[in-house]
């Protein structure tokens, strides 16, 4: 339940409406600074990012989410459903008139309560039915509530969380999800610069979403390659990258090339990219798609060495 309060608060405002109008008719918002809602937000987003992943993709501290170096909000937040409502009425920030309305402020602000337009009738008679309550026994006063048929599509995209200590619990690829999780809270330097080289790539393949053609067809924009290729990171992008070239594997490194073409201007902490390690592992058709999506043999790495330096 708070993973799913926590994705309707921290997902663009529209999205958040979507969620709450089957929820609840009104909504609190603790504001005014300090340890106000707000600064409580970064969490509410790791935690419905732990059980809805594609929240913060390939970030499970959700470092995209928050503030920047100087005090503003990241484009993710200034987009939330928690900060329009928190900072409705400042310069530039305008909750939706047509999904709230304020209807409570406290002398200071501290307090804000908003009516949740278009709330669904439907959902709220669904709840109010007892005969959708679970309870332990009949006329029992213990009964469990259960969320409105209107919302399953949502919770369908849930997983669940798995903490560490449950040792019966069955080891799955969630334990990547969790070292990654632990790896980013002691690096949160490096998780930063990671979630901000994701964020350029996942923009990229929205924007471009190329439905058809193939990688031969792109049209690479300028900026966006300066910004990939001024960012040399260890990560996941990187190390798939090099797994799929080392393993000589093309149909795969196509997929992934379609789905965002961006993906080959990354480079490592080294410096490298993946020309530097089709020449490498001598991948000839690998190198001649690379070139054709406009990488440079004269590019160098932290040592000076270009791509084309490694041919034997």
């Amino acid at each position: 339940h708070i993973a799913l309060l926590g994705r309707a608060l921290t997902s663009p405002e529209k999205e958040g409406h979507r969620i709450a109008r089957h929820l609840a008719d009104y909504m609190l918002v603790w504001a005014g600074g300090g340890g106000d809602d707000l600064a409580k937000s970064p969490h509410l987003a790791r935690i419905a990012n732990s059980v809805y992943r594609h929240m913060c993709p390939n970030d499970p501290t959700c470092r995209r989410f928050g503030f920047t170096q100087q005090g503003q909000p990241s484009e993710a937040m200034a987009a939330s459903l928690l900060y329009r409502l928190h900072s409705h009425g400042k310069p530039g920030v305008e909750a939706d008139k047509n999904r709230f309305r304020e209807v409570y402020r406290s002398k200071y602000g501290k307090v804000r309560i908003y009516k949740i337009l278009s709330v669904s009738k439907q959902s709220k008679e669904w709840v109010a039915d007892p005969a959708n309550r679970i309870c332990d026994a009949p006329g029992s006063w213990y009964c469990k509530g259960q969320y409105p048929p209107a919302l399953q599509k949502v919770l369908a995209e849930k997983k669940d969380f798995t903490q560490l200590e449950d040792f019966n619990a069955k080891k799955d690829a969630d334990s990547d999800y969790q070292k990654k999780y632990f790896e980013n809270l002691n690096d949160p330097s490096k998780a930063s610069k990671m979630a901000e080289m994701n964020d350029i790539l996942e923009k990229q393949k929205e924007k471009e979403k190329q439905k058809e053609g193939s990688p031969k067809t792109f049209r690479a924009d300028p900026a966006i390659i300066a910004q990939l290729q001024n960012k040399w990171e260890d990560g996941e992008v990187t190390t798939q990258l090099w797994q799929l070239i080392a393993n000589d594997d093309i149909d795969s490194l196509k997929g992934m090339i379609k789905q965002n073409p961006y993906v080959v201007f990354v480079r490592s902490g080294d410096g490298r990219g993946p020309l530097w390690w089709a020449y490498e592992h001598k991948r000839q058709r690998m190198i001649n798609m690379f070139k054709r999506l406009g990488l440079s043999e004269t590019d160098k790495d932290v040592n000076g060495i270009m791509p084309i330096d490694l041919i034997d």
